[in-house]
């Protein structure tokens, strides 16, 4: 647990710092060009790049890319060095023939995302940014591939410190947009604009990639293009990465049918379309890419060669740690984001192009998700117990049933909910999708390693929620207090009730947490005492 924890919490803080400049990013974004038809169209283009490289890379990258490069470091006599050499000159060779093709495609991948009619000013704004955006493909996939090989090699801090640098330099172009730029409003938006909108946002992922490859440098690592295909597995990466990737086009599949039904939501009602669906999912994803993905990254190469060597009761103890420690921190944060959602958003979002009412319908979208926040990231550690398998196929059907019901439930919602509710419909589909899909997760990791532990799960978790109660009521009793009495939501009503439910909320739940002796939080309150006290 010790070892996880300390792992886990160098890994936190980059992932924190990385958020916290997320939040900046969004919330310049937010204020330079708004939630409306700019803002959409840059959204749609800007999510497109991560859908693609989903598709291509990065769930291949968790999924065979890591468990074979530890096999590799344990069984080639280099230690595995020339495979990752290997590894590196394929991927970027291939990156970039996808980014050029990207480019090309941009109005059909536009057209394919979107409910927008071609010849629309917002589709055509969408297929410009998309052009400019689409490049990073190649630098975000090679830094991607980098930060995969320092994590064998258990150097975790670069590959969560490196999208501070991104961050900052969006940062940069937002801020000097909403100086020089023309607003949000999508009619007046020059080529000009867009260009600095785009190519600013680019130029943030290649300062990403250029640190990582850097840290890789820094670990002894000495890139040699390789084009010896064939020692490099293709056929063994092939047959395991084909149900990855089977997996990531479902996934993508109901991804897509979101942003559709989001747009043409966004057609009827002005900021209630792509852009606070997108938004809100950010804030959701905070939470776990703090503290799950910080878990996930150190548990998944020890839980790959405790399979390796046979020591199924090591993988039942690592998956077992990883749970109960991402929920003791999850369950107290998605009762709080169900509760205090609005009064999280309009201090970031509800400035500049973006109005307060804007904000709150934001807000209101992040707290259906705060249901999802839980069964999410326990199914995203369950995944991982196949893959240290290298079983890649069981998530693919996982991940399609649970796809499957996010997308029947979305339409569902869509149809029967008024316009203005449809994004938070389509986040209630994504929470129980996602419940749902854990649940059956669970049945059929449980059988792969005999035994999940679930009894001490479940009554680890049940005394969370307990030890959270007091939390929420705080939280609910600020929300009414300055909703009723002081008049609503404002800038300075929503800080002063963040700091009352939030700040004194999670201080409460470390307290009772603590005296209720749940040992994860003991952990953590332990590790902060020490570091204050040196």
């Amino acid at each position: 647990m010790s070892r996880m924890l300390r792992a886990s919490a160098i890994m936190a803080a980059g992932t924190m710092v990385s958020r916290v400049t997320g939040f900046v990013r969004t919330m310049v974004l937010a204020y330079a060009i708004g939630t409306a038809a700019l803002g959409d169209a840059y959204n749609a283009a800007y999510a497109i790049p991560y859908s693609i490289l989903d598709l291509l890379l990065l769930g291949v990258l968790s999924s065979v890319v890591v468990p074979m490069i530890v096999r590799a470091q344990q069984s080639d006599e280099d230690g595995g060095r020339a495979y990752e050499q290997r590894l590196l000159t394929i991927s970027t060779v291939a990156l970039i023939v996808v980014a050029v093709a990207a480019v090309l495609a941009a109005p059909l991948l536009i057209d394919l995302y979107t409910d927008w009619d071609p010849g629309s000013r917002r589709f055509e704004v969408a297929v410009t940014l998309a052009r400019f955006i689409l490049p990073q493909l190649a630098f975000f996939g090679v830094g991607a591939v980098a930060g995969a090989i320092l994590n064998t090699r258990d150097r975790y801090g670069a590959p969560m410190w490196a999208p501070v640098v991104n961050n900052l330099v969006v940062i940069v172009v937002f801020v000097l947009y909403a100086v020089v730029g023309t607003g949000g409003d999508i009619d007046k938006v020059t080529d000009t604009d867009l260009a600095l909108l785009g190519l600013g946002t680019t130029a943030g992922i290649v300062g990403q990639a250029v640190v990582l490859i850097v840290a890789l440098r820094r670990a002894g690592f000495s890139f040699v293009p390789r084009f010896d295909l064939r020692n490099a597995r293709l056929g063994e990466m092939g047959r395991a990465g084909v149900w990855t990737i089977g997996y990531v086009v479902v996934t993508q599949l109901g991804f897509m049918l979101t942003t559709n039904l989001a747009s043409s939501a966004g057609n009827v009602v002005a900021g209630h379309g792509i852009s606070p669906y997108t938004l809100a999912f950010q804030l959701f994803q905070l939470p776990y890419g703090v503290i799950g993905v910080s878990v996930i990254t150190a548990m998944l190469p020890r839980m790959s060669r405790a399979v390796a060597d046979g020591r199924f009761a090591d993988v039942r103890e690592e998956f077992g740690s990883s749970v109960r420690l991402v929920c003791s921190l999850m369950v107290p944060v998605s009762l709080l984001l169900m509760v205090l959602g609005p009064a999280i958003t309009v201090p970031i979002y509800g400035h500049g192009a973006n109005s307060v009412a804007d904000a709150v319908y934001i807000g209101n979208v992040l707290q259906v998700y705060g249901l999802a926040l839980v069964p999410f990231a326990v199914f995203q550690l369950l995944l991982r117990v196949f893959y240290s398998f290298g079983d890649t196929r069981t998530p693919v059907f996982i991940g399609a049933g649970t796809t499957v019901v996010n997308a029947l439930l979305m339409v569902l919602f869509f149809v029967l909910l008024p316009a203005q509710y449809a994004v938070m419909g389509l986040a209630l589909a994504y929470a129980i999708a996602y419940g749902l899909g854990a649940v059956l997760a669970w049945m059929l990791a449980s059988r792969r390693v005999r035994g999940l532990g679930g009894w001490a799960v479940g009554m680890a978790m049940t005394r969370m929620y307990l030890a959270a109660i007091p939390t929420a009521v705080l939280a609910l009793a600020s929300v009414w207090l300055f909703t009723t009495v002081f008049g609503g939501l404002d800038f300075l009503n929503s800080v002063i009730v963040l700091a009352i439910g939030g700040g004194l909320g999670i201080l409460l739940y470390l307290g009772v947490a603590h005296r209720m002796r749940i040992p994860e939080v003991n952990s953590i309150v332990g590790m902060v005492a020490r570091r204050v006290g040196r």
